[in-house]
């Protein structure tokens, strides 16, 4: 199947990302993936730097007749989100992500596909291993850990680099060039909870929330996609009144930065009321499918009859749970006041876990604006504490202000305007968490944009690139490398 990716245009970029797909690179497990990098720089006779950290930084001088231009960065991260359907087979930490084409997309078979930012550091390969394209001189940085915690970022020092301008390649539309992005900060609450021995007389169910679409939770936080927690607890709510519903266990979403596709629980209901409780729940799955039947066409949601489990969870908790879930915002929170359709504050209610006395509920807030970020965590905050919860507020990264005024974006709009028959890119903040801001902390200085090709539906199983999107961005990467200004 890789090899069909191989054949696609621009080669270089597609083979430098089937060498790097074939490298497991999970978030805080980049052992492989750095000693790749580091082979790489090395075989190419590169000065290669791995830091403290982990990210790596290869430098290359400028070719002939270009010594004069700025020095520039190139960056993008070296971790993928891990994603996969439930009926895939598939082992992250030992097995090379499987492509495959469709039309003019590139996507994975039942996996995430990585290109988010595989693709913007296959992109820097390909400059970095060739002997024929114009360029200023590069330090190509390659960073780690984006995805959960941005530690890569965060723990680069001041002064490493000498570049003056950055261009990080990890934004997903092909006609935007990024200058601003979010912030954002997780916020995790935990309590502990007495475990009760089931009733007599209880039956015990399954339910399952599964088939929806996921995605990155900056990017399409506003689309009105399905959250599999959100909806598992509205399934929940208000059962034990009607049918003496009592929760044993619930395992709901995965990754903090994904909206959440899956939910199971496991219940017990007073056996008397089963063929009510049947016949109730089948009328409110389906009110739910019909909500969410444009945007979630495959949503499933199956109760199945199980052994009742041997414990529930105590009842004032399980009252409390269901209630503080169900305060909790999920999605939009507030737009933008200043730039237009931009989501300035967000939050996702990434995962959800109930088992053996202990309750975990982690959520991702992302704001644009620092004092509206905090205003939505302390929101969070507040509704969990109020059923006891310990609440941590944790990985906090800060935002990157756009600069309308960048020279690097006067350069980069005139070229994608030539190259595209006089059409304007679209230049925008993103909802999104981009490395620029937390860079900025220690390179103050440096003119920073992003821009990248098309992905569609980041973070998920459904991830794909457009084929001729990549050779459009290629295109715009060479005129830009050689229109650098000079120092």
């Amino acid at each position: 199947m890789n090899q069909d990716i191989r054949a696609l245009e621009p080669k270089a970029v597609w083979n430098k990302f089937a060498d790097l797909n074939a490298v497991p690179r999970p978030s805080k497990k980049e052992e492989r993936v750095i000693a790749f990098m580091k082979n790489f720089g090395t075989q190419l006779n590169l000065e290669t730097i791995v830091d403290e950290v982990g990210n790596v930084i290869i430098r290359k001088p400028a070719t002939s007749g270009m010594e004069d231009r700025k020095t520039i960065v190139m960056q993008s991260h070296l971790d993928m989100v891990h994603q996969k359907n439930n009926d895939t087979d598939f082992d992250f930490d030992t097995q090379g992500i499987e492509m495959l084409v469709k039309g003019d997309w590139v996507k994975a078979n039942g996996t995430t596909l990585g290109a988010d930012n595989g693709l913007g550091v296959a992109t820097i390969m390909a400059v970095l291993e060739s002997t024929d394209i114009a360029h200023p001189a590069i330090e190509a940085l390659f960073t780690i850990d984006e995805e959960t915690g941005m530690t890569g970022a965060m723990g680069l020092k001041g002064g490493l680099l000498k570049g003056e301008i950055l261009l990080n390649l990890d934004t997903e539309e092909d006609d935007e060039i990024g200058v601003g992005c979010a912030g954002g900060v997780d916020v995790t609450a935990t309590r502990d909870y007495d475990l009760e021995e089931t009733p007599e007389f209880k039956i015990g169910f399954q339910i399952k929330v599964k088939g929806l679409q996921g995605g990155h939770s900056g990017m399409q936080i506003h689309e009105g996609l399905g959250n599999a927690n959100k909806i598992m607890n509205r399934l929940l709510f208000g059962g034990f009144e009607n049918f003496g519903l009592r929760i044993s266990e619930i395992e709901g979403g995965s990754l903090r930065n994904a909206i959440p596709r899956e939910s199971n629980a496991v219940i017990v209901i007073d056996a008397i009321h089963e063929e009510a409780f049947k016949a109730d729940m089948e009328d409110f799955i389906s009110d739910i499918k019909k909500e969410f039947k444009t945007m979630e066409p495959d949503l499933l949601i199956e109760i199945k009859a199980i052994d009742a489990p041997s414990h529930i969870m105590d009842l004032g908790v399980q009252e409390g749970l269901t209630r503080a879930i169900y305060t909790a915002h999920n999605g939009v929170y507030r737009m933008s006041a200043d730039i237009p359709n931009l989501v300035e504050t967000s939050n996702n209610i990434a995962k959800v876990v109930v088992k053996d006395g202990q309750i975990k509920i982690n959520c991702l807030t992302r704001s644009s604006v620092e004092s509206s970020k905090w205003d939505m965590a302390n929101a969070l905050m507040s509704a969990f504490e109020l059923i006891g919860c310990e609440v941590e507020f944790s990985g906090e990264y800060p935002g990157w202000t756009p600069n309308m005024d960048s020279d690097i974006l006067k350069v980069l709009v005139p070229i994608y305007k030539n190259l595209n028959e006089g059409a304007m890119p679209h230049v925008a903040a993103c909802h999104a968490g981009l490395e620029c801001g937390i860079l900025g902390q220690n390179y103050p200085e440096m003119d920073m944009i992003s821009f990248g090709p098309t992905i569609k539906g980041a973070h998920s199983p459904d991830e794909r690139a457009q084929i001729s999107s990549v050779q459009k961005y290629w295109n715009f990467v060479l005129e830009i490398l050689k229109e650098i200004p000079k120092a």
